[in-house]
């Protein structure tokens, strides 16, 4: 993946010195390509096997989503870049045995999804279409950019009645910036990148908040927030966590753990039991619990 990674930054960059447009166009393009698309794990594969699985239609390609359950007290799984559902495996048993209906998706390019590419606009099609399909959501958990997409998703008419995070981003302009110290671009061909982020994706939004942050979507969520994130993620820095949660205040818990970095900690038998209590407690009780985690360090 570096190799690939570095062709892909000696060639935008040098179109950049032919073609501003032509390059930015291509670094676009290939901020939203996953370079590597996950595959089941053996362990996950007899519980997705039980799964009453569907297509959902984004944008000439198609989502997968999988659903256990009636569809009653739904709650969502969102997962992240270069992930997919499953990972998630850990949480569904939890859930059911709580009473509740899951659904979790492989967005676009990834899992079993069609298509080679995925937008933040595409998070928020497919949130936006199963809560149509389901209503509001008992609780919405998110991995990584999942995060992101689910409060983008929330702030723009999704319901839930309330959110947990894991090694969740807080800012869009964090991914940008992890996405040109993957693939190093000229100052002038990120200065396009981010122009076509603002543009394309946040059209809706005034200039002054493009790219997106969960920080400006405070006063449209009133629900009770978890926020868990690892001190030792070296793909979304706990600080992006610590963001997430003091801009919410008293609305938001923060667990941080440690070692357990960023994709393992969806496995950790603590992390999960933590989220399965925050889903289970209600709005009320969550909000007061956020309020006494509030200094978690």
């Amino acid at each position: 993946m570096a190799r690939t990674e570095a062709l892909a930054s000696t060639a935008l960059n040098i179109a950049s010195r032919v073609s501003g447009r032509l390059a930015g166009a291509g670094a676009y393009a290939l901020f939203h390509m996953p370079l590597a698309r996950s595959r089941m794990r053996t362990s996950e594969r007899e519980l997705f096997g039980t799964a009453e699985t569907t297509r959902l239609k984004v944008s000439g390609k198609s989502a997968v989503v999988y659903r256990w359950g009636n569809g009653e007290r739904p709650v969502l799984l969102v997962h992240g870049w270069q992930s997919r559902g499953s990972r998630f495996a850990d949480f569904v048993p939890g859930l059911l045995e709580r009473g509740y209906s899951v659904i979790t998706f492989d967005a676009p390019g990834h899992g079993d999804a069609s298509g080679r590419s995925t937008t933040i606009l595409e998070y928020r099609h497919i949130l936006t279409e199963l809560h149509e399909q389901y209503g509001e959501f008992e609780a919405v958990v998110a991995h990584s950019l999942g995060a992101l997409g689910s409060i983008f998703s929330l702030a723009h008419g999704v319901k839930a009645k309330r959110i947990a995070t894991i090694s969740g981003v807080c800012d869009f302009e964090y991914l940008i910036e992890e996405f040109c110290a993957a693939v190093p671009l000229r100052p002038q061909l990120k200065a396009l990148l981010r122009e076509r982020v603002g543009e394309n994706l946040f059209s809706v939004l005034p200039v002054e908040e493009r790219p997106f942050s969960a920080v400006n979507a405070v006063t449209a969520l009133d629900m009770p927030l978890l926020v868990v994130h690892d001190e030792d993620d070296p793909r979304i820095l706990v600080e992006q966590g610590h963001r997430l949660a003091g801009a919410f205040g008293d609305q938001a818990r923060l667990v941080v753990t440690s070692t357990l970095g960023h994709r393992r900690i969806l496995g950790d038998p603590d992390v999960v039991r933590t989220v399965l209590d925050f889903v289970a407690q209600g709005p009320d009780r969550a909000a007061e619990a956020g309020t006494e985690a509030a200094a978690t360090p």
